[in-house]
């Protein structure tokens, strides 16, 4: 019998980790498909967005399970002090997720430019992450929603929106160019 994975746990931001993973995977063959084709400045920008993308996915990792564990941590407090920083923990952990929707739209930009520059034989791959960060920035912008649901008017929230956005239209934009 194989041995089962183990299995997250609940305050693990498994979701965020993996878009994470994601976004780092499209940087990486944005890079490649860059350094193939020549272009020095393309696959700087794609490492620089790749690092953009771990330190963001270590903020999260410390920032969502502290929002979790705030129902217990200030149970002791007055109600309108205990709402505050439940309210103020949730509004951290919706950062890095915004900051993932932000780098995602930068990464699918870039890989339309790659789309339409690089190597004939390599555009088909800076489409397929152009699509990869598509799909990251739109699964981002649900972490952003959850975390803010106290405030569906939030900013942050359509911020988050106007990302996954962009980066839809990079994506669509990057395969109308095959």
């Amino acid at each position: 019998m194989a041995d089962n994975p183990p299995v997250a746990s609940p305050t693990e931001p498994i979701a965020a980790g993996a878009l994470a993973t994601a976004a780092a995977a499209a940087a990486r063959a944005l890079g490649d498909i860059a350094r193939a084709s020549n272009e020095a400045a393309m696959a700087a920008q794609a490492e620089v967005l790749r690092l953009r993308v771990a330190g963001t996915a270590k903020i999260n990792a410390l920032r969502y399970p502290r929002a979790l564990a705030a129902q217990e941590t200030t149970a002791s407090l007055p109600e309108d002090q205990r709402d505050w920083e439940i309210g103020l923990a949730y509004a951290r952990a919706a950062e890095p997720p915004l900051e993932l929707a932000r780098i995602a739209a930068d990464i699918a930009e870039l890989a339309d430019a790659l789309a339409r520059s690089s190597e004939p034989a390599l555009r088909p791959d800076a489409v397929a992450a152009a699509q990869l960060a598509a799909g990251t920035a739109r699964g981002a912008v649900t972490l952003v929603e959850i975390n803010l649901t106290a405030a569906t008017t939030d900013e942050r929230v359509a911020e988050a929106r106007r990302c996954a956005e962009i980066a839809d239209q990079a994506a669509a934009h990057a395969l109308a160019s095959l």
